[in-house]
């Protein structure tokens, strides 16, 4: 059987076809009355050594209301540098299985699998496993790799497995920007969304409001989401007594328990990469304009629309104010105040994983959001904070520098600017090659190549001397402890003949890291 199983999905992969895969643990959403058995579509690619299932690598899509990315669109989304993560790998004999959430009728109930449950979808994602592993030819555990949602699908099908006794069978867990605290949309953004859908009537803003905002993933995910905050009685009206940051009802703290409950997995390496900057880097400032402006509707009609960012910590101010206009006399108006935690600055301009309000609405075709979107000031905003793609917990200020030594996770890379989410890079793309590859520290061949350790064991400098005969442009040196901890990580461009970095770490043993465009090293670091 699994010989002609193993023909099939041959037949399959060359014609480029998509399998349909339906879950057998059904999950009941907090809104629902019954379980529904959540569903998937995924697309095995053989690699190109000998074209055998034997090495397989599932990357699950992450949040894509409508299912606007299809598998096809999923392969290209590893594109980086002129290469492809999945081509690179492929190549090297691991075999890439991508698996994406469609559109689909279960029980009755039409779901939107990109933003449904994320539960419901990690179940779908604990058959593709147990699928998987029973086709697989040989004893080569998983890699699974989870890109923004698809980080906390991969995170609950895994830990979900280990706690109910059911084989995973993997050794390796990639996290990409992935929100296992909460993300974030600004919500003046989303105040004012809703209110051109629940009160004037705005066709395009009820897509957006339906379909993005008030899906179950979204209610699950957004650490601040506008139902939190409306009156009593009112679909867009702000209630003036709940201006601090607050989840969608019902939904998102009940989910963060429910993960939290769960944990990460403990069978599998647990590593991540990240798209926000891990010194603080900030995206704007707290309570900055990210719109104000009159716009120019047609037909006598203008409106004027100021946005803000979320304030500082412990401020409170106007965040979102919209009036319309007929030959100057006003027509209707909202308005909407915004408080931040005493502990910390708005989320808005946090260092993390950059988000773009462009991107979101460039493909409706509506006068007044166009007009708004060509007003914009502020476009990126803080999506994935950097303190929630790495899980520290133990730090309230989203925007304190990381301690590593809180993140669950044992391995880390971490840009020193914030990148737009989800967006792979040489240095990310090393990062996964080499923990994917299971290199071992490199040998002494490291002080021969491009890059000489100029004192080991190092005192308060570490100092690399780079081959003079070779050309240098973007070069990243990190540091781990021990455990596999990243604590130190620098980028360099265009450097010099020698890089040198400060440190204050204790005295012990170290791994150091470099990587550029064709190479990464790594090496044993003493400290006196």
């Amino acid at each position: 059987m699994k010989k002609i199983t193993l023909i099939l999905i041959t037949l399959f992969t060359c014609q480029a076809y998509s399998q349909t895969i339906t879950a057998t643990i059904g999950y009941q959403g907090y809104d629902e009355t019954q379980a529904y058995l959540g569903e998937g579509e995924y697309q095995i690619f053989l690699d190109n050594v000998d074209g055998i299932l034997d090495k397989p690598i599932i990357m699950i899509d992450g949040f894509d209301p409508g299912d606007e990315r299809d598998i096809s669109m999923l392969y290209a989304g590893l594109d980086f540098n002129g290469d492809n993560l999945a081509d690179i790998l492929r190549d090297e004999g691991f075999d890439f299985i991508a698996l994406n959430a469609p559109l689909y009728t279960t029980g009755g109930k039409d779901i939107d699998g990109g933003a449904d449950y994320i539960q419901r979808n990690a179940m779908v994602l604990v058959e593709l496993i147990n699928f998987i592993n029973t086709e697989k030819v040989g004893s080569e555990e998983l890699v699974v790799i989870g890109p923004s949602m698809g980080g906390l699908i991969a995170r609950y099908g895994l830990s979900y497995m280990e706690q109910n006794s059911l084989v995973h069978d993997t050794r390796l867990y990639i996290s990409f920007d992935s929100p296992h605290l909460g993300a974030n949309i600004p919500v003046s953004f989303q105040y004012l969304i809703n209110y051109f859908a629940k009160d004037q009537g705005n066709t395009q803003a009820e897509l957006v409001v339906d379909n993005v905002l008030n899906s179950p993933a979204a209610k699950e995910m957004l650490l601040d989401h506008y139902s939190g905050h409306l009156l009593a009685g009112s679909d867009f009206e702000q209630d003036p007594t709940l201006l601090l940051p607050v989840g969608a009802p019902n939904f998102r703290d009940a989910f963060q328990t429910e993960l939290d409950n769960l944990g990460f997995p403990q069978d599998v390496r647990n590593v991540t990469m990240i798209n926000g900057s891990g010194n603080g880097t900030t995206i704007g400032l707290p309570g900055m304009f990210m719109i104000d402006t009159t716009l120019d509707l047609g037909n006598n009609l203008t409106a004027d629309v100021s946005l803000h960012f979320a304030p500082a910590a412990g401020e409170t101010i106007n965040i979102t104010d919209f009036t319309t206009f007929f030959l100057g006399v006003p027509l209707a108006s909202f308005e909407a105040d915004e408080e931040s935690f005493s502990f910390t600055d708005g989320l808005d301009s946090a260092p993390g994983g950059k988000g773009d309000i462009t991107s979101g609405l460039a493909d409706l075709n509506d006068p007044i959001i166009d007009a708004f979107l060509e007003a914009l000031e502020q476009e990126e905003y803080s999506f994935i904070p950097t303190m929630s793609a790495l899980a520290i917990t133990a730090e309230n200020n989203w925007y304190a520098t990381p301690d590593l030594g809180d993140s669950p996770f044992v391995n880390t890379h971490i840009p020193s600017e914030n990148e737009d989410h989800v967006t792979l890079t040489q240095q990310n793309a090393n990062f996964a090659l080499s923990e994917i590859r299971q290199e071992p520290l490199s040998s002494p061949e490291f002080e021969i190549a491009n890059y000489i350790l100029m004192e080991n064991p190092v005192s308060d400098l570490i100092r690399l001397k780079l081959n003079p005969s070779q050309a240098y442009y973007n070069i990243t040196v990190s540091v781990y402890n021990t455990s596999g901890q990243q604590i130190i990580t620098k980028n360099i461009q265009n450097p010099s003949d020698i890089i040198s970095i400060n440190h204050y770490l204790n005295s012990g043993i170290y791994i150091l890291n470099v990587t550029d465009a064709k190479h990464n090293y790594n090496t044993k670091l003493v400290v006196k």
